[in-house]
This record gives structure tokens, C-alpha cells and sequence, in this order.
């Protein structure tokens, strides 16, 4: 029988009240988003926004935080500048919403 392991991020304490199926949705999008590049990320973080509406997977402010404290605690110096470069095209996108 296999067992379930959750990557090392998801078992920091930071992340325990964060429920598991957002958790899930994002490691899925590590995953999903791992080669593409710079010109490729707007359109898939678009996407996955609408995906996540369809989802009905929305993060708090809260456990957003939470979940970037321990991605990068389990993250190479490259992985956190991919992360911080999506979370500023995130941001650069929440601007524009009206």
C-alpha cells in the first residue's frame, strides 16, 4: 500500500491551519509552473485564477504569508526568486483589477 507523503513545506507548522486541498492546488501549481518562462507566466497565472474561481479556492492574506514562510524554507536561491517574480507579477495583476 502506498502512503500519502506531503512534501517537507507542507508539514512546517506555519501551514497546519491552511487547509490541505489549497495545499494540494498549489503543489500542483509548482509543479505546473516549473519550466515555463518569464513570457509563459502571465497567461498561466491567469488561468490559474480562473481555474481557482472554478475551484472555489481562495487564500487569506494570512495563509498566503504562511504558505511563502515555509516554500522558502524548503527552497533552493533559484526556486525563491522564480517565487518572488510570480508573487510580483501577482501583485503587478491585482492593480489592474477594477
Amino acid at each position: 500500500m502506498e502512503q500519502d507523503v506531503s512534501p517537507a513545506w507542507m508539514q512546517e507548522a506555519a501551514v497546519q491551519n491552511v487547509p490541505k486541498r489549497k495545499l494540494d492546488f498549489l503543489q500542483k501549481l509548482v509543479f505546473e509552473s516549473a519550466s515555463l518562462s518569464q513570457k509563459e507566466l502571465l497567461p498561466f497565472l491567469m488561468a490559474l485564477a480562473q481555474r481557482s474561481k472554478e475551484e472555489q479556492i481562495s487564500f487569506s492574506s494570512e495563509e498566503m504569508n504562511a504558505i511563502i514562510e515555509a516554500l522558502k524554507k524548503h527552497s533552493s536561491p533559484e526556486e525563491i526568486r522564480k517565487m518572488n517574480r510570480i508573487l510580483k507579477l501577482m501583485k503587478k495583476n491585482d492593480g489592474r483589477r477594477v
